[in-house]
């Protein structure tokens, strides 16, 4: 996964990097399951201070967009300490990862009973019977 970071009237430390890096990791276990070989997942992180309209105190937002196959996630989150709206960015994806990992394999599955169900042979069509070899159209 590549995860890219950007920063709005906000410097970017190793530190905060790192924080970053290692709670967007943290949500590959949800889509490890089935992407394709030659699609690489990107996570797009944008964190920063909303403009100065906010008489009192700094306010942080933390905005994440990742891209999956046929479907892309995306969270923000504004709060008074910028880690908490990060943890917050996190916890709204991961709702949303598990519903689209959920979906993913709810359509493998309907393809395997749609598999079964076609290969499935009616009781008559039987070719043995008692030890015997029934002939057809007799």
């Amino acid at each position: 996964m590549k995860i890219i970071i950007k920063g709005t009237k906000i410097k970017l430390t190793q530190n905060l990097k790192d924080f970053i890096e290692e709670k967007i990791r943290d949500l590959e276990k949800f889509f490890k399951f089935k992407v394709k070989e030659d699609f690489e997942v990107k996570a797009f992180m944008e964190i920063g201070k909303l403009s100065k309209h906010h008489r009192k105190g700094d306010i942080f937002y933390a905005e994440c967009q990742i891209l999956l196959p046929g479907k892309g996630v995306r969270s923000v989150a504004e709060k008074e300490d910028l880690k908490l709206a990060i943890c917050e960015v996190k916890d709204e994806l991961q709702k949303q990862l598990k519903k689209y990992k959920k979906a993913q394999m709810q359509k493998v599955a309907r393809g395997k009973r749609r598999i079964k169900k076609d290969l499935k042979l009616s009781k008559g069509a039987r070719f043995y019977r008692k030890g015997r070899i029934l002939e057809e159209g007799i």
